[in-house]
């Protein structure tokens, strides 16, 4: 099993008809630079390019290149906190009424986003469940489905019978399903995003990594190893590889990566399988995921390939491991994919922050930054892209879904992030103990 990622191999189509990006070559101006070409960035430029604003993305690789592009395409509504009540715990009503509302219509956003610039990603709306692994965990879903409803929220208890229909495996007693989930190859629909964005009138430059970020006047100068652009706004757009940025002589870059935690979740899947075992396996094209600390999520392709995915762990040197614990875990819970094998895997890195919601960061005056979303990207970020160009275009911060907030570094951030060994063992054991309840 080695390191390839079946979105790659999926898409050949599409990014050989995309080429490689462009490097920014000389000097240029903008009214906004974005810095990242994912699922946020481009958002983002798209919002931007459709009011007639200048726009560019830059990334110092190519388009879909971090997680965007190697994501488990999950279409999930939802923030990661259980209910209503944590989320308003953690900010001010207004942005807490806000945000909920958000995030449950953000699968809709998305999907609709799709539709409006007709992009070809393997798009469908099927559902989303999201299997419960223990007596306890199906009273706390129940309890949180009563609690979202009051915000519009649409979710249906399944109970054994049907849950064991809809997955294809016993392994689950019940589950919440989510109608307004759904699928897509991440990959496409970030080359999809890109087009649609170019089309509107944005550039998109790749392998351009931006290496200062100087004040000039009353907007920025922002410099690439070929190149620079003069613009009034700059949006941060590179939630877990934040880190990744060289500063050069900008101070702001640091004290994002500072705010979040990069996790490095890890995916396995098969080749096509045969049409009777592809059947048996989430037969009514939902997406799944479970309530376990250490989570698994599981996706079943047009062409019959099965994909599943889970948390890894990253060493001091960067390698990642737990793909073994991986296959593992889907031959327990799938037993009818026992002897099949896994020639796909990858990872990628995602940000992880204190309050598990999403931040809104103003590094400095003009420079704007969205991230975090804990594992639920695919559909928020788009709606972050929406987000970061209402503000750099006027609206009134109070009027947005997220408060407008420096960076805040996390305390004892490297012995957070080295440390998830020791937790990663802890979360396992006691997800056994609960599933045997």
């Amino acid at each position: 099993m080695s390191d390839l990622c079946v979105w790659q191999a999926t898409a050949r189509n599409e990014v050989n008809a995309a080429g490689p990006s462009a490097r920014l070559n000389g000097a240029a101006d903008y009214e906004v630079v974005v810095i990242g070409a994912g699922f946020t960035g481009l958002s983002a430029a798209v919002h931007l390019a459709e009011q007639g604003v200048s726009v560019c993305v830059l990334d110092a690789h190519d388009i879909g290149w971090g997680a965007s592009g190697r994501a488990g395409g999950q279409v999930n509504p939802l923030l990661p906190v259980a209910t209503p009540d944590e989320l308003f715990a953690l900010m001010p009503p207004p942005y807490a009424e806000r945000l909920a509302r958000v995030s449950l219509g953000s699968a809709d956003f998305l999907f609709s986003l799709i539709r409006r610039h007709q992009i070809r990603c393997d798009a469908r709306q099927t559902g989303w469940l999201r299997a419960h692994h223990s007596p306890k965990a199906r009273q706390q879903a129940e309890q949180a489905a009563q609690k979202w409803a009051a915000f519009g929220a649409e979710i249906q208890i399944t109970e054994a019978e049907e849950t064991a229909a809809l997955t294809g495996t016993k392994t689950y007693r019940s589950a919440s399903l989510t109608p307004s989930g759904g699928l897509v190859h991440p990959l496409k629909l970030a080359i999809g995003m890109a087009q649609a964005a170019q089309r509107l009138g944005a550039d998109i430059f790749g392998f351009s990594p931006v290496k200062k970020l100087r004040p000039s006047g009353t907007g920025w100068q922002v410099h690439t190893p070929e190149g620079q652009i003069s613009c009034r706004s700059v949006i941060f757009a590179t939630n877990g590889y934040s880190g990744l940025f060289d500063g050069g002589e900008c101070e702001l870059q640091p004290r994002l990566r500072d705010s979040i935690l990069p996790a490095g979740p890890v995916q396995i899947a098969t080749d096509p399988l045969d049409e009777a075992l592809a059947n048996s396996l989430l037969p009514k094209g939902q997406s799944i995921s479970d309530t376990r600390r250490m989570i698994m999520y599981a996706r079943r392709e047009p062409d019959n390939r099965f994909i599943f995915g889970g948390i890894g762990r990253r060493a001091l040197d960067g390698r990642i491991s737990g793909y073994n614990w991986l296959v593992k875990d889907a031959r327990r819970i799938f037993p009818q994919l026992r002897d099949v094998s896994w020639p796909y895997r990858w990872s990628g890195q995602i940000a992880l922050t204190e309050t598990h919601l999403p931040q809104l960061t103003e590094l400095a005056p003009g420079v704007i930054a969205g991230l975090g979303y804990n594992g639920r990207g695919v559909a928020m970020a788009h709606v972050m892209g929406k987000i970061l160009a209402d503000y750099v275009q006027g609206v009134e911060p109070e009027a947005l879904p997220l408060p407008v907030l420096p960076p805040r570094r996390i305390p004892f951030r490297l012995s957070k992030q080295f440390g998830m060994g020791p937790f990663i063992s802890v979360a396992r054991a006691l997800d056994w103990l609960e599933g045997r309840a």
